[in-house]
């Protein structure tokens, strides 16, 4: 079985310059610690080797590429498409250009509808501060923290409120999304992240925002180019992710792997489990936060990326196990509990 820390090892391509980090952040930040491995790590000419004359993705092929070593930045945001289900490793390079296009034609339609709703959408601009009041009212001295922007009658209808009065929250969780990275200086990508959220969030009322959702959505902008297929990789992400975020009174989305999760620490080390029982941390909801959005505030940027690729290659159905990372260990005594841990990841990122 390949262990996810091999590839943490000394020695291969440093990729830091890929995703820059701030100079006033670089003491904070931790260092990416995975490195490209001639052999190992899908490359863009093995990447491109995978495919026929046709455009057919010999899809296996690519699996046991990215489970040994993950994927180069520089293909990473066409490989994920494929990852996410996006595009039928079986169609062709034509099928997807049409496909590709159809997408993006829906998602600057949507885009359209919301500017009508919100002329900020889309301006490179983005809301902090809160644009109608819970009844619907509008609020005059939002305008100048809003870019000038002013909701001049009162919402009465239920679903735009509800989609208007999250508007601001989203922009102040942008804010704080992967700060720390040099792609983030410049305002439009913030804005950018904004829009898909916001729109995103007015296509599924059902569900709404939940922070967290931010960090989920912010790896997706700055790996592909055009912001419609960044949504639309974002968008298959949630299908598999968003029931983590939905919350009612009586539980949480995360509550089936914080028991999954209590389950694995307890057989595999029954000592740590028995001292958080003991610290009344026996159900785990300091974890939340990391099953939620998948270790993206634990590791760096690129790190987080390289655990994601082998939990959804994985979960692709190709027949290797996904490993919970730092809790599992490839011992002669557990691998028996590789499959429950298998089965937490699964479960993260299930349909």
């Amino acid at each position: 079985m390949i262990c996810c820390g091999y590839m943490w090892k000394s020695g291969g391509e440093d990729l830091q310059g890929f995703y820059p980090v701030r100079s006033e952040y670089v003491a904070d930040v931790p260092r990416t610690r995975f490195k490209s491995r001639a052999g190992k790590t899908l490359s863009a000419r093995r990447w491109h080797a995978a495919f026929t004359e046709d455009g057919n993705l010999d899809m296996e092929r690519v699996l046991r590429r990215i489970q040994r070593g993950g994927i180069h930045p520089s293909i990473k945001g066409e490989v994920w498409e494929f990852l996410l289900g996006g595009y039928d490793p079986d169609s062709t390079f034509e099928e997807r250009n049409i496909l590709r296009n159809h997408r993006r034609e829906q998602y600057y339609a949507w885009k359209e509808e919301c500017r009508r709703m919100v002329p900020l959408i889309g301006s490179g601009k983005f809301v902090t501060m809160a644009v109608v009041a819970e009844d619907g009212q509008p609020l005059e001295e939002s305008s100048v923290e809003n870019q000038g922007w002013l909701v001049k009658t009162a919402i009465t209808d239920k679903r735009l409120l509800q989609w208007m009065l999250v508007l601001s929250q989203i922009g102040l969780d942008v804010v704080r999304t992967d700060r720390y990275l040099s792609f983030y200086e410049n305002e439009s990508n913030q804005a950018r992240l904004w829009d898909i959220l916001s729109i995103y969030t007015w296509l599924n009322p059902d569900i709404g925002y939940v922070q967290g959702m931010n960090d989920i959505c912010s790896p997706m902008i700055i790996l592909l180019e055009d912001e419609a297929d960044a949504f639309w990789c974002f968008e298959r992400a949630m299908r598999r992710l968003r029931e983590n975020f939905r919350t009612t009174a009586t539980s949480m989305g995360v509550q089936t792997q914080l028991g999954m999760l209590s389950q694995v620490i307890k057989t595999v080390d029954p000592r740590l489990h028995q001292h958080l029982e003991d610290l009344d941390g026996g159900e785990y909801l300091f974890a939340i936060r990391m099953l939620m959005v998948l270790f993206r505030r634990e590791f760096s940027f690129l790190d987080a990326l390289y655990l994601w690729e082998n939990f959804v290659s994985a979960d692709v159905g190709y027949g290797v196990q996904s490993k919970l990372v730092c809790i599992i260990r490839e011992t002669r005594e557990q691998k028996q509990l590789l499959t429950t841990g298998s089965k937490v990841t699964e479960e993260v990122w299930k349909v």
